[in-house]
């Protein structure tokens, strides 16, 4: 086992590679596949529709996989908002002991998972986001760079600065998110102090992804330019696939008199997106994706995937190493 960082020994795993915890995409076929592979899978709470799903889902994912997988729980700001608390009960329930949380205030479902001594995996775009999660006492820090899909926060920090401040300034271990695709990605993460990374739209283009094929052949034939930011102006900043609804919603959100979020709202439907995943029409609503979309040209599966990020990163490092190891010639 080529890879021993703070990320795999604490969570079983041989390669530091996480699954992104994305909406409508975190089941438990993609999971399990991840996991099987030797990284970590992850099931999305908020996909399922009450905590008895997210329970009948964990469950399915154990009979898939006998490797550790975790739970996203995501705290979104909403007029009437989930029983996240009934949520974190059903994975501690089902003695899941890997959680990825990510939001606004997670601290009371932070509290209550750690105190079943539950690994916290925090997603955070900021260092000062970071601070205050080492402080609510979260395991791994998951760093989010502005290159990201889904909700880039508001400072635009990409993951170059961000990932070495992180390393300047924290002492909890971090892991590296947003931007990444192959295995010269993770060690250029690991060069940089993170532990391991976090992939979301790379695991989209999988075989195991449970999301329609022409979703896949889009990531395949979009380039790193065709990713679109909206609702910066409600300060909710979300990076999404430049489909025409995005764009169609960019433009209402420039030109609105009024700025109410409501004339942007039908565009910005979740339930749209969820559709594109079933049915394929890629301009049937928004769905995120990263600029990490230029990187990507195969639909592996998640197995053929990480054998050749393992690979291109034992390769990148051996040739780190030679580099610094190379006799230098001396002058004449």
């Amino acid at each position: 086992m080529p890879f021993n960082t703070a990320l795999t020994r604490a969570l079983g795993i041989s390669v530091p590679v996480v699954q992104g915890g994305m909406q409508w995409v975190g089941y438990a076929e993609l999971a399990a596949a991840v996991s099987n592979a030797g990284g970590l899978g992850i099931l999305t709470a908020l996909t399922q529709p009450t905590p008895e799903d997210l329970r009948k889902e964990i469950r399915k994912c154990k009979a898939m996989t006998k490797k550790p997988f975790a739970v996203n729980i995501t705290l979104l700001p909403a007029l009437v908002p989930p029983d996240y608390g009934a949520y974190a009960q059903v994975v501690i329930d089902e003695g899941i002991k890997i959680v990825e949380t990510a939001g606004n205030n997670p601290g009371p479902v932070i509290e209550k998972l750690k105190k079943a001594n539950t690994t916290i995996l925090h997603k955070c775009t900021t260092i000062r986001h970071a601070k205050s999660a080492v402080k609510l006492g979260v395991d791994f820090l998951s760093i989010d760079g502005f290159e990201c899909a889904g909700h880039v926060g508001e400072t635009d920090i990409t993951n170059f600065i961000l990932l070495s401040r992180a390393r300047q300034e924290l002492k909890t271990p971090f892991i590296a998110s947003g931007g990444f695709a192959d295995g010269q990605g993770l060690a250029a993460a690991l060069a940089l102090g993170a532990e391991g990374i976090n992939m979301g739209t790379r695991f989209m283009c999988t075989i195991e992804a449970p999301i329609h094929i022409n979703v896949k052949e889009a990531i395949v034939k979009s380039d790193e330019t065709q990713t679109a930011l909206v609702m910066r102006r409600w300060k909710n900043t979300t990076r999404l696939y430049g489909n025409k609804v995005a764009k169609e919603a960019l433009k209402v959100e420039k030109e609105s008199k009024t700025g109410e979020f409501s004339d942007i709202a039908p565009f910005v439907s979740g339930k749209r997106g969820r559709e594109v995943f079933l049915n394929g029409d890629i301009d049937y609503g928004v769905w995120t994706a990263g600029q990490v979309i230029g990187l990507i040209h195969d639909i592996p599966t998640c197995a053929e995937l990480l054998q050749r990020i393992e690979k291109e990163a034992v390769e990148a490092l051996d040739r780190s190493r030679s580099l610094h190891t190379a006799t230098i010639p001396s002058k004449l």
